[in-house]
């Protein structure tokens, strides 16, 4: 094969890769990376993981705690695991259309914690920080004193991604803002639309234990006595002779002579 030949089918085989407009970002990143521990890496990988089932517990524990309030605040709970979920498919959905390759592929001479995704696998925006910020901020809207601790978790698991040079930082701070954003108006927009049919559905024997605490029996409205309601009495208390006769006595020294 004549080497005019073999130039042009390379080119026409190799696919074109642009770096990042942050790919200087990313490079310093992954360069710190490298001259850290090896078991520093291990635990980031691990971190993305053990990050999401911390995320799942909560998200359980969030739903059991609004059992004992208000309609709303069991909404809140129910939806934070499925606009999450939503928030995830938009992701996907962002990817397929911008097609951005991985910086571990598209920037040269780059040394990575993690192996580099196959080809296809796109960057942008980054799922992982769509799905932590997604849930963080339903856990938030459900349970505001868990702000704390998702948030600086959701911040976490974006950053490893950076760290383990699969992602720029651009894709996760885009996964971040995509995530709570999609989380933060469905939470807003379908908690209210969501009270009366949890309000309906606490009323049903098998459904209402999952609504509210003590069943259906406890999510039931409570109904005031009317002007027909009758008084109760106890029983007549009997009356001694002497008693009586005592009082007998007092009306007629009271009487005037």
């Amino acid at each position: 094969m004549s080497p005019v030949m073999t130039l042009v089918t390379t080119s026409v085989t190799t696919p074109v890769l642009t770096p990042g407009l942050d790919a200087g970002w990313y490079r310093e990143v992954t360069e710190f990376a490298a001259s850290t521990p090896g078991w520093l890496a291990r635990l980031a990988e691990a971190a993305t993981d053990a990050g999401f089932a911390v995320f799942a517990v909560l998200f359980v524990f969030a739903w059991w705690r609004s059992r004992r309030g208000d309609a709303r605040g069991v909404a809140l709970a129910v939806l934070a695991p499925v606009t999450t979920v939503v928030a995830y498919a938009v992701s996907e959905v962002a990817k397929s259309f911008l097609r951005e390759e991985r910086p571990c592929r598209a920037v040269a001479a780059v040394v990575t914690l993690a192996p580099c995704p196959v080809s296809g696998d796109w960057s942008f925006p980054s799922n992982h920080a769509t799905i932590a910020a997604a849930a963080a901020v339903g856990l938030v809207l459900a349970w505001q004193r868990l702000a704390w601790l998702v948030v600086p978790l959701a911040l976490l698991l974006g950053a490893t991604r950076v760290y383990l040079g699969v992602h720029y930082p651009h894709d996760v701070a885009a996964g971040l803002v995509l995530g709570g954003g999609v989380a933060l108006v469905l939470g807003l927009v379908f908690a209210g639309a969501l009270v009366p049919v949890v309000q309906r559905l606490r009323l049903l024997p098998l459904v209402g234990v999952l609504l509210v605490a003590g069943g259906a029996a406890a999510g039931s409205p409570t109904r005031a006595a009317g002007p027909r309601a009758q008084v109760v009495r106890g029983p007549a208390r009997a009356v001694s002779r002497t008693s009586a006769g005592s009082h007998r006595a007092d009306d007629n020294s009271r009487r005037p002579g």
